[in-house]
């Protein structure tokens, strides 16, 4: 994490997706988490289909709607890969649009239709719908925070300056009528005065940037930055402009070439946005993403280039040598930015604080190391380590107070450190337990900071420190409907396939006793250097409270042992993260918590291949599976949505060898006519412009006709609903008691 000059990314979730946070937005491929899906309209009927449509007759109200089997194929490698669904991919096609809302159809009609689905929904609303706050970000002496309320659909960001009252920033439930408009994120100028904010229709990553007044609550009318997918403001300390990402907005171009568009430009609040300057030039590369941030001081500009999610190049840039805050336009990496580094197999996160570059790496270091540079001698020899690599993960760093404040991961749980700027340790921050932190959140001059904390038995709570006193104190809570002391989670490790030691966190009823006979949700994601840690979430408060018991494996790919774990987990070696899956299935098997039949899987975007691998390789294992916002077609991922970006982490079937290791694993390409697997839970959204919904048409299809069995797979859509689903908690209580009433009746 570097200075907390970015955009706050506003969630109004209560499940995982939450803690994904700043990490996957609108970039990654990934919504981990069970649960939270926003209000959307209705879906627009498509036109008739012409004459000439090979579109089947409108199917039985008790039936799903057929899907005629094409002959398209492709010969990859002299392999010949059939494609029967490829019509499929079409979503603008008349017979697609039909098909899509018969399929949503007749599933809601029997998702419905199921036995205590009321009840659950009432208590599920009992749940999500609460007060509660966020750890604040504090601007120009006003503090910056969004506050949910029980009777509100959307979480509301507020403002408040010293002892002042607390005033209304931004309302999204007043954004539009039906609750399409959201609130994507949002970045305040340092001295305050200043909020640049993303809205965006059907909660797609696609998003325009607006500016807001803070002392008149008004907006600039000129100030209006459309293509703000990846924008990320970074302010000049004067508050007179910012630098930021942008994308073309011309329709014509393919979504999969649209990174390789991206130029990092500079806007001076004010201006016309068609003139900001331009201060990096598109790369061209779909697989490379380009930003940059300005040091709080304002005189060092930070590029980096990062090479999907492996590595990144970094160049720096000495403003003060300049008469306007950018160079010339067309200025690239040779033009004006010294390389920092370049060509390495690693990443670095680079913080400027007083003439100092602290720079943040895995390299040579899989759980990441600390060093301090000198911006007049960046070359590698002169780097000098500060913090040396230790045996738990660092997983952040913010100057806070004038003191390095460093993330920790130990065993997936939480720990805060606070090091003098020389790396020495000067103290461990107590925690309340087991858990999740936000990492501390403060102003590097400021003595005064913020974190937050939950666990899955705990509900959040907000920390004020004082680092000078070495104070701490509660500044706010959460209150649930919740007794906590009837809910447990044990950490436990398990054996993978190849002898692996896996971590898992299972919740349960306080003096739950194994019978085997437990309705279990095995719930996963192993990818993109994402960490699975223990956050508080009233959906799996809801399953365990009745009885169920809910576990979550910390599988390689992911990030909580550091950067060789993420990469024992990708490419070549993704399959040990679907090993790590089925073992930890096996291992609550063996141990007495639950039986196969009564054993769910879910996961979502990258979980959702996880649990659609897990369930073509071992059908037998489980019970049912719900799948959400899924990959599934890994032949063709990269041609749609943001897939070109993934190349890294998934490899390409361009490539030979990755070819067969996408192959052999794709769960599109190894389903098995006449092999009986689970019932299927589709769960998708028609404006998803990350993972391409293609994936979950092609495959609710494939599955269909291999089983025969129509009833048990269903394709359940959220209409104008993107990758992360929504942010309307009428939405996440309507999904969720769909969920978990379909699996109270599939777990048998």
């Amino acid at each position: 994490m570097r200075e907390f000059d970015q955009e706050v990314l506003l969630s109004t979730r209560s499940g995982p997706l939450a803690a994904l946070g700043l990490a996957l937005l609108g970039v990654g491929c990934g919504a981990p988490s069970p649960p939270a899906q926003p209000p959307p309209p209705v879906m627009p009927l498509a036109p008739p289909p012409p004459a000439s449509s090979a579109q089947p007759s409108a199917p039985a109200a008790d039936a799903p709607p057929p899907a005629r089997r094409g002959d398209d194929k492709d010969v990859l490698h002299g392999v010949t890969v059939l494609d029967p669904y490829r019509w499929l991919e079409d979503a603008k096609s008349p017979e697609v649009a039909a098909w899509m809302r018969a399929e949503d159809a007749f599933a809601r009609r029997a998702l419905g239709a199921l036995p205590g689905r009321g009840a659950r929904e009432a208590r599920l609303a009992q749940l999500f719908y609460h007060d509660g706050i966020t750890a604040p970000l504090k601007r120009g002496g006003r503090l910056f925070y969004t506050r949910r309320h029980a009777d509100k659909e959307k979480a509301i960001v507020y403002v408040k300056a010293g002892d002042g009252p607390e005033r209304v920033l931004f309302d999204p439930n007043t954004l539009s009528e039906d609750g399409s408009v959201s609130l994507r994120g949002w970045s305040p100028s340092r001295d305050g005065k200043l909020v640049a904010y993303s809205l965006s229709k059907n909660n797609s990553d696609a998003a325009t940037l607006h500016l807001r007044d803070v002392d008149r609550g008004v907006d600039l009318p000129r100030d209006v930055i459309p293509g703000a997918k990846y924008a990320h403001p970074s302010w000049t300390p004067d508050g007179a402009g910012f630098f930021y990402t942008r994308l073309p907005t011309d329709p014509s171009i393919p979504p999969a070439l649209l990174p390789g568009r991206a130029e990092v430009r500079f806007h001076r609040v004010g201006d016309d946005p068609a003139s900001d300057a331009l201060v990096h030039p598109a790369t061209g590369d779909s697989s490379k993403f380009v930003g940059a941030h300005v040091s709080r001081d304002g005189r060092w500009l930070i590029l980096e280039l990062a090479h999907g999610w492996t590595s990144n190049d970094v160049w720096v840039r000495d403003l003060s040598k300049l008469g306007l805050p950018v160079g010339q336009p067309g200025a690239a990496c040779g033009a004006g930015f010294t390389p920092l580094v370049t060509g390495k197999d690693a990443h670095y996160d680079v913080t400027a604080h007083k003439g100092t570059l602290v720079v943040l790496t895995d390299e040579g270091a899989p759980r990441s190391r600390v060093f301090a540079v000198d911006p007049a001698r960046l070359d590698r020899r002169h780097w000098r380590e500060i913090v040396p690599e230790g045996p738990a993960k660092i997983d952040g760093l913010s100057i806070v107070g004038g003191r390095l404040a460093l993330s920790l991961l130990v065993d997936a749980k939480s720990q805060l450190e606070l090091r003098a700027l020389s790396g020495k340790l000067e103290r461990r921050v107590e925690l309340p337990g087991p858990g999740t932190t936000s990492g501390m959140l403060g102003d590097p001059d400021d003595p005064e900071a913020y974190y937050s904390f939950s666990s899955y038995t705990d509900p959040p709570r907000v920390f004020r420190v004082d680092l000078a006193r070495r104070t701490q104190e509660t500044w706010a809570t959460v209150t649930y409907p919740v007794d906590g002391a009837t809910l447990a989670v044990t950490q436990v490790f398990y054996r993978s396939k190849d002898g692996t030691r896996v971590s898992m966190f299972v919740m349960h009823r306080r003096g739950a006793e194994k019978t085997g006979e437990a309705k279990t949700i095995l719930y996963g994601y192993g990818g993109f250097n994402h960490s699975m840690t223990p956050w508080f979430s009233p959906a799996i408060v809801a399953w365990v409270e009745q009885g169920g018991v809910y576990a979550i494996p910390n599988l390689r790919g992911g990030g909580e042992y550091g950067e060789a774990w993420h990469r024992d987990g990708m490419l070549l070696k993704k399959q040990n993260v679907f090993d790590d899956f089925l073992a930890a299935a096996r291992f609550l098997v063996d141990e007495g918590w639950t039986r196969p039949s009564r054993l769910a899987i879910q996961g979502g975007s990258n979980g959702g291949l996880l649990v659609g691998a897990a369930m073509t390789q071992s059908p037998a294992s489980f019970g049912a599976v719900v799948c959400s916002v899924p990959l599934l077609d890994m032949l063709r991922f990269h041609r749609f949505g943001s897939g070109k970006t993934w190349v890294s982490e998934y490899g390409s079937a361009e490539d030979p060898r990755q070819f067969e290791a996408l192959r052999a694993y794709s769960p599109l390409h190894n389903v098995v006519e006449g092999r009986a697997y689970p019932p299927l839970l589709m769960l998708s959204a028609d404006s998803d412009d990350r993972v391409d919904p293609l994936h979950a048409r092609k495959f609710v299809a494939e599955v269909r006709h291999a089983t025969g069995r129509t009833s048990e797979v269903l394709l359940r859509i959220e209409q104008n609903a993107g990758h992360g689903g929504g942010d309307m908690v009428k939405k996440d209580v309507a999904r969720t008691a769909d969920v978990y009433s379909w699996l109270d009746a599939k777990l048998r």
